[in-house]
């Protein structure tokens, strides 16, 4: 069964592009344009991994986030937080959210992106 990833990114240029990479290595891609559709997602899909934007319209990723984080499933989610936000207080706030990885984006290539949900679906495999 392949591994599913939800992707939640308002900018669709980029969602498109992740997600058709990651179906193109073989991943069961779901995607969702702001934080409230990436949650109802996240909790009735039950992804392995989140690629989670933080600025986004309805609900931005840090209330998804912590919205997520009170459900049981939720709770121990694998979510990755992709954000242009390079700053300290971002970052460490995310981390004290329990997140499993930041990716600073532009920084990252769709390759190294694959390569860091392969790396964190099979550390929990």
């Amino acid at each position: 069964m392949k591994k599913k990833v939800l992707i939640v990114e308002d900018e669709q240029d980029i969602r498109e592009a992740m997600a058709d990479y990651l179906r193109n290595v073989g991943y069961h891609v779901i995607e969702a344009e702001d934080g409230q559709q990436g949650l109802q997602f996240s909790l009735s899909e039950h992804p392995d991994v989140i690629l989670l934007d933080l600025m986004m319209p309805i609900m931005d990723g840090h209330e998804m986030l912590k919205k997520l984080r009170e459900d049981r499933w939720g709770m121990n989610a694998k979510v990755v937080i992709m954000s242009a936000m390079d700053d300290v207080k971002n970052i460490g706030g995310a981390y004290e959210s329990g997140i499993t990885e930041y990716i600073i984006k532009g920084e990252s290539s769709l390759e190294e992106l694959a390569k860091k949900v392969r790396e964190i679906i099979f550390a929990t495999a």
